[in-house]
Parts: structure tokens; C-alpha cells; sequence
């Protein structure tokens, strides 16, 4: 849920940008907004921990611990293999609602306040599910198994 309010941030950015003041349709904007961005979160979550149950099946297959260098390797492999379905997502949603931007005709001002929070929370929401995600996620994996490799070996 992390990616929620850093998408929010950049839809907001936008809006002021534009000079855009809080509406219904913004609401709108800013509900399938947050659906995307969750979405994107999850599924960048289920590919670290995807990586991490790979080498971590690995090493207890030869019988080894799973090690500090072995949970990098695996955000690293799980965040790398996320970047292409990310842009792809990411650029179907900018590439189909730029020509609502540049619209005119009728109709035009309201898909307009809908369709920019949804640019906006995207440009930032990609940046935080490719770079800040997986860093808090080796974070908090490191912090758990330092955890554990001191409660097994005390000094």
C-alpha cells in the first residue's frame, strides 16, 4: 500500500501544474489512480518474494543458509524482472490517455480532470515501485534475517 500515497503525490503535482482544482471528476481520476498503483505494488512484491523463495530453495538444497549477499541478489533478480511489465503498464496508461489531454470538443474538460492525476500518480508511482520498494524490501528482509543468523550463532 506504499505505492498508493507516492502515486497520489504525483497526480497532485500534476493538478496543481495545471491549475486543476479538486472536482468529481479529479475524484474519479484519483480513484483509478490508486487502483493502478496497488496493483503495481503487489505484483512487484510478488516478484521479490518470488526471487527470494528461489534462492532461498536453492540454498537449502545444499544445505547451506541463506546469506545476506544471497537476499541483494534476489531483490535484484526480482526488480529486474519487473521493469519491462512496469513500462509496458505504465506506457498503455500514458500513451492512451495523452490524447484525452490534448482533446477539445465536447466532454473534453471533464476527461481531462480525469485523465491527468492518472498521468501524474503513474510517473511517480513507476518511480517508487522500481527504486523505493525494493530497497524498503531488502531493508526489512535484511533486518529479519540478521535477526536470525544472530539468534542461531550468539556472540
Amino acid at each position: 500500500m506504499l505505492s498508493v500515497p507516492f502515486s497520489l503525490v504525483g497526480g497532485i503535482w500534476l493538478m496543481y501544474l495545471l491549475g486543476y482544482n479538486m472536482s468529481v471528476a479529479v475524484a474519479v481520476g484519483f480513484i483509478a489512480l490508486v487502483g493502478v498503483s496497488a496493483e503495481t505494488g503487489v505484483v512487484m512484491l510478488i516478484y521479490l518474494d518470488q526471487a527470494l523463495e528461489a534462492i532461498t530453495a536453492r540454498r537449502a538444497a545444499a544445505g547451506e543458509k541463506l546469506t545476506v549477499e544471497d537476499l541483494s541478489d534476489a531483490v535484484m533478480q526480482g526488480a529486474v524482472y519487473r521493469v519491462r511489465p512496469l513500462i509496458m503498464t505504465v506506457a498503455a496508461i500514458t500513451a492512451g490517455l495523452l490524447p484525452i489531454m490534448w482533446g477539445s470538443g465536447t466532454g473534453s474538460e471533464v476527461m481531462r480532470r480525469i485523465a491527468a492525476p492518472m498521468i501524474g500518480g503513474m510517473v511517480s508511482a513507476t518511480i517508487l515501485t522500481l527504486m523505493v520498494i525494493p530497497a524498503l524490501y531488502a531493508l526489512v528482509k535484511e533486518f529479519g534475517l540478521r535477526r536470525t543468523l544472530s539468534r542461531d550463532h550468539p556472540a
